[in-house]
């Protein structure tokens, strides 16, 4: 091995600890370890962002290959997971005093970090199906940890959806071992326009169809139907990172297809395009629409994110620069606030046990940080300056206003200031019911209601990002553009 074999570390480790950790009985040695795991993980990530690393595990024949490789694009993904992971991690050590087999949940909790790494790091094709694959089965168990008959069905249903959508990934492989020069991932697309020639159509088809499949992670319709019923059913803190990190799997899927192996110029305006423009736009429509209607409050927040995932497909499939930045920013802003939403309706449920909509009016008195946290995050997905979702809101925006895009550009971005009324609309009364209950409201009953540290903590430093990037957006508008100036 040479020196580039550091790379692995973030890959094994994880997967190393968690098993040690499932053994672990103990809860606050279990707690120190867990928390160690995931420094020490980020850490490692932080070192590997400061270079540039090519690591082949296992060469099967010359266009087979495990590798692993650091460009900026795994990097940024792969930061954003581990301090996300570990804010989520931390906020569990508390919440999962009131779930069974704790030492499960952190065990698999801490194995899906791997996971999540070696998808991140991917080289080439083969490496980002079994990644794909490898994170599916380890957050599985997240999804069912309850045990209950509802979590099982919920498990199952999220299991054969992905399994079935990676399976639309891996035909693609298939035909884009055959096209490509190389399956290992370079910007701009590795197609061979001469080995082509004649099979075209062919190709977008399969195209499509890997979009469709890997779009299934990431929520899109229509094979979006696991998102609503998984994540509930799961324990907050999976729930938080499931919606806000799990469905950025599909994301980082769909753009090392799209952008390091076809290439924009093969796609850019052909019918697939513009269908897939049409899907992401329905399905930021529809799930706005549900999650209006919803009333149990995770199945709320579950929705929403069928929505705002969907902005990140769009400004993907504008295959434009602007376009390209919006979707990332959209990734790491929807993470922020989204974590924000789900650990904040954990922190309700495991102080009050109140789950739907309508009984939370007053919790704004009897937990402040958790709601004031929660109100930040609501704005932030709306995209109201001057937090964090405004700043990709306007680049979507600007982005489908290119005259490229014609009418299908228009309507899409109608269609994105639709959905900030209706986000509006199902996250701003939580709010408004929570602080200003109403004149009938017994306030004699509330009583304060707020987690500890280990909770609040966590929700604090997120709404304090979603405030800090929506306020000096720069440093990581900066790095997006440096990664998009490389594939365009």
């Amino acid at each position: 091995m040479n020196g580039n074999a550091i790379l692995l570390f973030p890959l094994l480790f994880p997967v190393i600890a968690g098993i040690v950790i499932g053994f672990q009985k103990q809860e606050k040695q279990r707690n120190l370890l867990v928390f160690a795991t995931l420094v020490i993980e980020l850490g490692a990530v932080l070192y590997l962002s400061m270079g540039e690393y090519t690591f082949t595990l296992w060469q099967m024949t010359d266009r087979l290959a495990l590798a692993y490789h650091t460009d900026g694009l795994a990097k940024l993904f792969a930061c954003m997971i581990c301090i996300i992971w570990l804010l989520a991690g931390i906020y569990a050590f508390e919440y999962m005093k009131h779930e069974q087999k704790p030492a499960r949940f952190f065990m698999f909790y801490t194995m899906s970090l791997g996971a999540l790494m070696s998808l991140c790091f991917s080289a080439n094709m083969m490496t980002l199906y079994l990644s794909y694959e490898y994170m599916t089965l380890l957050t599985l168990p997240l999804v069912i940890h309850t045990g209950t008959p509802e979590a099982v069905r919920a498990g199952m249903k999220y299991l054969g959806y992905s399994v079935f959508g990676a399976g639309l990934g891996l035909m693609g492989f298939f035909f884009l071992n055959s096209y490509c020069d190389t399956t290992t991932f370079m910007p701009g697309g590795t197609l061979n326009l001469e080995l082509l020639a004649g099979n075209e159509n062919v190709l977008l088809a399969v195209y499509f169809l890997m979009m469709i499949g890997f779009g299934c992670k990431a929520g899109m319709f229509p094979l979006h139907a696991w998102l609503p019923t998984a994540h509930p059913v799961a324990p907050s803190p999976a729930s938080a990172v499931l919606s806000g990190i799990i469905t950025k799997g599909g994301v980082i899927a769909i753009i090392r297809v799209t952008y390091y192996l076809v290439g924009p110029d093969f796609i850019r305006g052909t019918w697939v395009q513009n269908t897939l423009l049409t899907l992401a736009i329905i399905t930021v429509f529809m799930g706005s629409m549900l999650a209006y209607k919803e009333k149990l409050l995770k199945r709320r927040l579950a929705y929403s994110t069928v929505s705002q995932v969907s902005y990140v497909l769009f400004g993907l499939f504008l295959l434009h620069p602007l376009g390209f930045l919006g979707a990332l920013m959209q990734v790491v802003f929807h993470a922020v606030a989204k974590n924000i939403l789900f650990l904040g309706a954990g922190a309700i449920i495991y102080k009050t046990g109140k789950t739907f909509v309508y009984e939370l009016k007053g919790l704004g008195k009897e937990m402040p940080i958790v709601m004031w946290t929660f109100a930040i995050a609501s704005l932030s997905l709306i995209g109201i300056p001057p937090t964090a979702g405004f700043v990709s809101k306007w680049y979507l925006a600007q982005g489908g206003l290119q005259p490229d895009f014609g009418t299908l550009g228009l309507v899409g971005v109608a269609v994105l200031m639709v959905s900030a009324l209706l986000t509006a609309g199902y996250l701003l009364p939580i709010v408004s019911a929570a602080f200003f209950p109403g004149k009938d409201f017994d306030y004699g009953s509330l009583k304060k209601k707020e987690p500890n540290y280990l909770m609040t903590v966590p929700l604090i430093l997120l709404a304090l990002a979603a405030v800090a990037f929506g306020a000096f957006p720069q440093c990581l508008t900066d790095w997006i553009t440096n990664i998009s100036g490389v594939i365009f």
